[in-house]
């Protein structure tokens, strides 16, 4: 039997994610997408089966980050898989056919050209499941500035999360919260692009600001060399990056 899909409930998605994902932790969110087993007789979620799998979408943090894959693209124009959850136990190549589903979903209900996702190395990521669904690899130095993770009180939060909860950044400031809080450097991140409509393919890869580059077998050459940026370039950089897969 066939799996379906169909888009769920915010608080839904943010339920499963929270609990399920690695991350544990909620994120920017436009569409949420469940994948169902038909199969399987459930009591939630009406009459569709029992909710395997959750595919959440969001807008991209920051101009940036969308003027960074091409310039002539509008905000509204590009989406973030921000978060991708599949029960465990679910079939081989689930989740290949689900990202599948979703995009053809995305291509009948939107006017979205491109998707954007990232991998983390610091998860011994490589963007598997990007490679075996066709995603286009840009490599790993679209992200222009060293950036770094804080642990606090035990837990490893993106510096938007520090902020918003605590006010602020500063390390004298989070010392006084935590006495043996940690400046945790990160690894670059292997960026991920999808081209939506076949239509929009040619016109699109060749306005691109990043070259499309060979899929990465490891993560090797993730780390920052001595060289940095020079300060005034943090905002952009920071912006340019802000995946919301991170916070």
């Amino acid at each position: 039997m066939e799996y379906t899909i169909e888009v769920i409930d915010k608080s839904i998605a943010k339920d499963l994610i929270i609990k399920n994902h690695y991350s544990h932790k909620w994120t920017s969110c436009r569409y949420a997408i469940g994948l169902f087993d038909p199969s399987i007789k459930s009591n939630d979620l009406f009459d569709k089966g029992k909710l395997i799998g959750v595919a959440v979408y969001g807008f991209p943090v920051g101009r940036q980050t969308v003027k960074s894959i091409t310039p002539n693209l509008e905000n509204n124009e590009v989406l973030e898989l921000t978060r991708l959850w599949l029960e465990d136990d679910a079939p081989k190549n689930s989740e290949s056919y689900f990202l599948g589903k979703t995009f053809d979903w995305l291509r009948k209900n939107t006017e979205i050209k491109v998707l954007i996702s990232y991998s983390d190395p610091m998860q011994d990521h490589l963007g598997i499941i990007y490679q075996a669904t066709n995603w286009l690899y840009q490599g790993n130095n679209t992200m222009l500035i060293k950036g770094y993770l804080h642990k606090i009180n035990g837990e490893i939060m993106h510096p938007r999360s520090v902020v918003a909860l605590y006010g602020t950044i500063k390390e004298v400031d989070i010392k006084k919260i935590d006495p043996n809080y940690e400046r945790i450097e990160m690894k670059k991140k292997h960026r991920y692009l999808y081209i939506l409509h076949k239509k929009d393919r040619k016109k699109l890869m060749s306005e691109l600001k990043h070259k499309i580059i060979p899929y990465p077998k490891d993560n090797l050459n993730c780390g920052w060399e001595k060289k940095e940026k020079k300060k005034n370039d943090t905002t952009n950089a920071q912006l340019e990056h802000g995946c919301s897969a991170c916070t």
